[in-house]
């Protein structure tokens, strides 16, 4: 084939037209691919009309959204339906081979499968494992020694608990863990999804130790230390303002300022212990840091404060109740705390990256996949020169965070003395329990990749950049839409990364910073996406309900991004908040 020529059909606040010739065949022979395998470049605005090219974009996704909360169809069968529009407008709107629709769909379920979901089942069987025991009922026996009220026990395990499960191990751990334990403690299933959500917003970008701010160095090629501290900058007002929301969601206004000595303590001592630590460590250890600290200052706190009156899960007013408050005696709480004592343990372990670089040398299979890895070029001006996209399906079967949780799970089902046949029992329960949410998680992950090799995500991006001196607020958007159609700080950094770099230096402003809201944008669409829903309505036990969640969580997420996009806005146009930012 002959030699093509590609103009950018998207244009960036000031002009931006690039071309470039590139030969099939010599990109063939470069790539070391036979020159029958036909490089892909992917096409931006393919109807020649840039707000119609969006729109087809955007259709999958609005489907997928329609479909869960205005139809209230079940998850699987919405993202399938979602699924099936994807591959369509990518075939017969963007025009991307046929093969190349397929594979990459393909790719996305076998991620999907793992390590998503394997995630979220050896969680599920790790809870119906302590419930099995009787541990599950002492858990809350001794949270409840704790403190009564819920509010303060919503901070305990949603906030606190799940910042230090997401700065372990991330990808939807801590909606999965701390989903259970509020269902437990005698939430209502909707109320501990929506909330375990809510909560998982300001420590993901931390996430996984420190995965997605090393994704957004990657990508960049920008100062990882550098993009740490501006990271932190912008999310510490947010880590103290989201406890607040939270418990606001929650009981309400009144509610909430009755405990606000304690929200104060358990987001402050977060916050800047999470800003500390990410400007004088970088970002592998901010999240568990930050949790150990505030879990320390918040117990603490609790031995000299209680609040005037106590909520039940219910939210209903027990002050004046009667009860027979136990206090937790060493030994109740040693097996209470023993199963959750020893999956932390472990996912600590397997979240190091010593110990995850050894087992991968030794059981890691790394599957490029034939006729797409490296054949589909996204170009400019999504990434300043043309670039392959890697197909490649890690096959981390032991060093995988769902790995270290199932032989958590293992271990305490021995410790806790359940036999073999009790634990086959419990794990064929979660096999059946957990059927569609896989169904649901394999399509959802199809649709991101399609998304992604397609090039529908850098047409949507490209439409919000040509936002102009609103471009601090629309491309912090960008990142919350990132997260929110891919599940993944990590994806939408990596998505995106590299726009924000371009756009920002074509505009003056900062590249730090447009990387950096990228991220914190991306954190307030974590609990929109969809695949993180399916994993609170699976651990919560009202898988199908995903609609009624997302109906829940939506505008919270989309103010707090908002909110987000307005302090990026005032950082990039006001100098003092510029320097204090970027020093």
């Amino acid at each position: 084939m002959g030699d093509v020529s590609y103009a950018a059909t998207f244009e960036s606040p000031i002009t931006m037209t690039f071309s470039f010739d590139y030969t099939y065949s010599l990109l063939a022979v470069a790539l070391g691919q036979s020159p029958g395998i036909t490089p892909w470049m992917q096409g931006y605005d393919p109807v020649n009309h840039w707000w119609l090219s969006t729109f087809w974009a955007a259709l999958p996704l609005f489907i997928l959204l329609a479909a869960m909360i205005g139809l209230k169809l079940k998850g699987h069968i919405s993202a399938l339906l979602a699924l099936g529009f994807g591959i369509v407008i990518a075939v017969a709107i963007f025009h991307m081979p046929t093969q190349l629709a397929l594979l990459s769909t393909v790719l996305g379920v076998g991620y999907g499968l793992f390590p998503i979901f394997w995630i979220v089942f050896p969680v599920i069987f790790m809870h119906q494992l302590t419930v099995r025991a009787g541990r599950f009922g002492l858990l809350h026996e001794c949270l409840v020694g704790v403190t009564e009220d819920s509010r303060l026990q919503l901070l305990l395990i949603a906030f606190i608990f799940g910042a230090f499960f997401e700065g372990a191990a991330g990808f939807g751990t801590p909606v999965a863990v701390c989903g259970t334990i509020l269902l437990g403690l005698g939430f209502l299933p909707l109320d501990a999804a929506g909330l375990a959500l809510l909560a998982n917003t300001a420590p993901v970008a931390f996430g996984a130790l420190g995965t997605p701010v090393i994704a957004l160095h990657g990508v960049t090629g920008l100062d990882t230390l550098v993009l740490t501290r501006v990271v932190a900058t912008l999310l510490t007002p947010f880590c103290i303002l989201v406890p607040f929301w939270l418990i606001w969601a929650y009981a309400g206004f009144k509610a909430m300022r009755e405990v606000w000595p304690a929200i104060l303590v358990s987001g402050a001592s977060f916050g800047f212990t999470q800003l500390l630590v990410a400007r004088l460590h970088g970002p592998w250890l901010v999240d568990i840091s930050a949790a150990v600290i505030s879990l320390a200052s918040f117990v603490l706190f609790l031995r000299v404060w209680k609040p005037k009156r106590i909520l039940n899960a219910k939210r209903e007013d027990i002050t004046h109740l009667p009860r027979s408050l136990k206090k937790n005696h060493a030994a109740v709480v040693a097996r209470a705390a023993t199963p959750w004592l020893i999956l932390t343990l472990l996912v600590t372990i397997w979240g190091t990256p010593r110990f995850t670089t050894w087992i991968d040398g030794l059981t890691t299979l790394r599957l490029p996949v034939a006729g797409l890895d490296h054949v589909v070029f996204r170009v400019p001006p999504v990434v300043p020169h043309p670039a392959p996209e890697a197909a490649v399906f890690t096959f981390n079967w032991l060093s995988a965070t769902g790995s270290g949780i199932f032989v958590a799970a293992i271990i305490a089902a021995l410790v806790m003395g359940l036999r073999s046949r009790d634990i086959l029992q419990v794990f064929w329960r979660t096999v059946v329990s957990t059927r569609f949410t896989m169904i649901t998680i394999a399509a959802l992950m199809g649709l991101a990749f399609i998304t992604r090799f397609c090039g529908l995500d850098a047409t949507l991006g490209l439409a919000l950049a040509r936002t102009g001196t609103l471009y601090p607020f629309f491309g912090t958007l960008l990142g919350w839409l990132g997260t929110a159609s891919t599940g993944s700080d990590t994806s939408a950094n990596v998505l995106f990364g590299s726009l924000q770099k371009f756009t920002a230096q074509q505009l003056g402003i900062s590249p730090f910073i447009m990387t950096s809201a990228n991220s914190g944008g991306g954190v307030m669409g974590k609990m929109v996406a969809p695949q993180s829903v399916v994993v609170a309505s699976t651990a919560t036990g009202i898988y199908g309900s995903e609609g009624s969640i997302l109906r829940f969580v939506f505008l919270h997420s989309f103010i707090l991004a908002c909110l987000m996009g307005v302090l990026v806005s005032l950082v990039v146009y006001i100098p003092f908040l510029n320097r204090l930012v970027l020093n």
